[in-house]
């Protein structure tokens, strides 16, 4: 029995890891196997990498960026989501490969084609089955991880918003380039509003699957 892969996308600061948590609760109390995981850490290894990354003080090179975060996925996919598919999990991911594209490719400016050849070695050709985009405004965005407070900060939430901005785009033109797969959710609204869209994209996807 093949599970499903969902993956949740946004710029930081989108709420999009609170929706995640909120749509993991309703399909488990309707008696669904649900596997919360995220990128970066989501496997042992994944929590290592994301320490060393995020919490470092030293400038990361971006190209050591790009490769740490493909490592973490590699483990990632072969460790923890393709044996929870076959199982027939529903697997749901804060973050994965659009991630990569968005972040080091619009973000940082790497080429695309090195993206999606990183990807591909990383993935091993795996691919969600939906992905949701929470999209807000870069402006609000940045607002919210401001007021989060410097504790609960990492070190890519101290990128500009000229930054957010370019990821943003980034997001928006795998949106027009994969209408099937990916879904656009209006982040800027209460979260009741986003959780009650969140869930009737994901039953209905759950259905056709």
């Amino acid at each position: 029995m093949k599970g499903s892969f969902i993956t949740f996308e946004g710029i930081d600061g989108s709420g999009k890891t609170t929706q995640l948590n909120k749509l993991a609760e309703s399909l488990r109390n309707s008696g669904r196997d649900v596997l919360v995981t995220c990128e970066p850490g989501g496997t042992p290894l994944g929590k290592e990498i994301r320490k060393a990354f995020l919490e470092t003080k030293q400038d990361v090179e971006p190209l050591a960026e790009l490769l740490l975060f493909a490592a973490d996925r590699a483990q990632h996919v072969q460790h923890l989501i393709r044996p929870a598919l076959a199982a027939g999990r529903i697997v749901i991911s804060d973050r994965y490969a659009d991630a990569t594209v968005a972040y080091q490719g619009a973000g940082r400016g790497f080429d695309l084609e090195l993206v999606e050849r990183v990807i591909a070695i990383a993935t091993n050709g795996l691919k969600p089955d939906l992905t949701l985009f929470f999209d807000i405004d870069p402006h609000q965005a940045v607002d919210r991880m401001a007021f989060r407070g410097e504790h609960k900060m990492n070190r890519m939430d101290l990128e500009s918003l000229e930054f957010y901005t370019r990821v943003r785009e980034g997001y928006l033109k795998i949106a027009a380039a994969e209408p099937k797969r990916f879904r656009v959710i209006d982040a800027g609204r209460s979260v009741d509003e986003i959780a009650e869209e969140t869930l009737e994209i994901v039953k209905e996807n759950l259905a056709r699957v």
